[in-house]
């Protein structure tokens, strides 16, 4: 229960900040254009907390269904309009105006965005150094020849410092790519060219295990099994172990590494392992069983204990602190916001053309259960993740379907052309249409987020 409260609160606070940067660009041009806003609504229907401000009284709202908001404007579409207000009207306003206050949603999520990404590098994150575990075997990582250990320079001739740049530029390039090409070096500093093919794992869609589907892995360093942490009420604790207990059996197995512990209790949700522990030179026999936990859509098991803390040399192997300077970092940030927005682009034109699978498209289930995760791994992947999706969302808005954004400047551009504005008819015909597709969109996303539960 704790873990879907946390899960539920990263989503929530996620969901809430894009929700407001994205109507409050609409708010702010309104405003900026001379036009009276009647109400600004995070959520839709019934009204749980509402408070009217300002010389226009506008009314500032909660809606009991939070996944959206919008922003309410005087509009004589809409309700009588007093003739001393005509010229505060949303629909006495120029076409160029009119367009100005609708892009200014999405243009409000990438300037977040890159506010985010800004602050997260400057500020500085420690993030994974590129190096390769063993390939899975009979994978496409296993037949292009990487080698444990080995150290990733390049994908397809970018340079990359983290794990992190590795995944994010293999999966831009396998979205038009067959095979690519990744620059390694070993341990005796020999480098070599390997060449993965991606083909099969684009034509089952590219997703968070995409990785793992290819075959390729961290790099594990060997790190003890030491206890170095109990959570009081798991399974570990309640059974008898202690902190500083070194585990050297699981079921009769020799244990090694903290790794082989990870592995075989994930494995075993539900099932009594027996533990063999070194504690204070004597060996000590206890029995365990981990705790089933959802995680990602699959049930694991979790016994409630952390390793103790990797020594210096260990973590200097495997780690790195990416840090810019200021101007640097804002660099940075613009730079990272406009790759992942072509990157969103590319990917929904392929998949309108098929070129891509709909099992990409994710409903609000995956994305809580990445809002936990990332908030789980710390603020800086958290913001990042935030601004991920807040450039999703003006992606989103900007296409040309009616009933958002990028429908509305759609219906304004053709009045630019036809120099007077469309029929009531043919808006509403659109608004129809455009209802049916969000629907569609709507089922698909959540269809795919079941499906991710039941499959894992």
């Amino acid at each position: 229960m704790n873990n879907f409260l946390f899960y539920a609160a990263a989503f929530s606070l996620a969901l809430g900040t894009l929700i407001v940067a994205h109507e409050l660009g609409h708010f702010l041009v309104a405003r900026w254009a001379g036009v009276k806003v009647l109400r600004f609504s995070v959520g839709f229907g019934q009204s749980v907390w509402s408070k009217r401000l300002g010389n226009d009284r506008t009314e500032w709202s909660i809606g009991i269904f939070p996944l959206g908001g919008y922003v309410k404007m005087l509009d004589e579409r809409e309700g009588e309009v007093s003739p001393e207000e005509l010229h505060r009207s949303f629909n006495r306003q120029s076409v160029w105006r009119r367009m100005a206050i609708v892009v200014a949603g999405p243009l409000a999520n990438l300037i977040l965005a890159v506010f985010l990404y800004w602050g997260v590098f400057w500020y500085g994150t420690e993030e994974l150094q590129p190096l390769l575990g063993p390939p899975v075997a009979s994978s496409p990582a296993a037949a292009a020849g990487f080698v444990n250990g080995e150290r990733v320079l390049k994908v397809a001739g970018d340079q990359v410092q983290t794990w992190q740049e590795v995944r994010w530029v293999l999966l831009r390039r396998a979205v038009d790519q067959d095979s690519i090409e990744l620059e390694v070096i070993n341990s005796k500093n020999e480098i070599a060219i390997r060449r993965l093919d991606v083909s099969q794992v684009r034509e089952k869609g590219l997703d968070s295990d995409t990785f793992e589907k290819l075959g390729l892995r961290f790099y594990q360093p060997h790190i003890p099994p030491v206890i170095g942490k109990l959570t009081p009420e798991g399974s570990a604790a309640m059974a008898g172990l202690h902190v500083g207990d070194e585990i050297v059996l699981i079921n009769q197995h020799p244990v090694s590494s903290w790794s082989e512990v990870v592995q075989q209790v994930r494995a075993s949700p539900g099932v009594a392992l027996a533990f063999a522990v070194t504690r204070a030179n004597q060996q000590l026999f206890i029995e365990v069983t981990p705790a089933l936990v959802e995680e990602g859509g699959q049930q694991i098991g979790r016994i409630g204990a952390a390793v103790m803390s990797m020594g210096v040399e260990t973590r200097n192997q495997v780690m790195i602190t990416v840090h810019y300077s200021l101007i640097p970092a804002l660099g940075k940030a613009i730079n990272e916001t406009w790759d992942k927005t072509h990157f969103t682009l590319v990917m929904i034109k392929k998949m309108f053309t098929g070129d891509v699978s709909l099992k990409n498209i994710s409903g609000p289930v995956t994305i809580a259960d990445y809002a936990g995760q990332s908030a789980r791994l710390g603020i800086d992947h958290y913001l990042k993740f935030m601004a991920l999706i807040s450039i999703s969302l003006a992606v989103l808005n900007l296409l040309p379907i009616p009933i958002l954004d990028g429908g509305h400047l759609l219906y304004y551009v053709a009045e630019v052309i036809r120099r007077k504005p469309l029929s009531e008819r043919s808006i509403e015909m659109g608004q129809k249409i455009g209802l049916v597709l969000m629907v569609m969109l709507m089922v698909c996303s959540f269809y795919n987020d079941i499906n991710r539960l039941i499959s894992g």
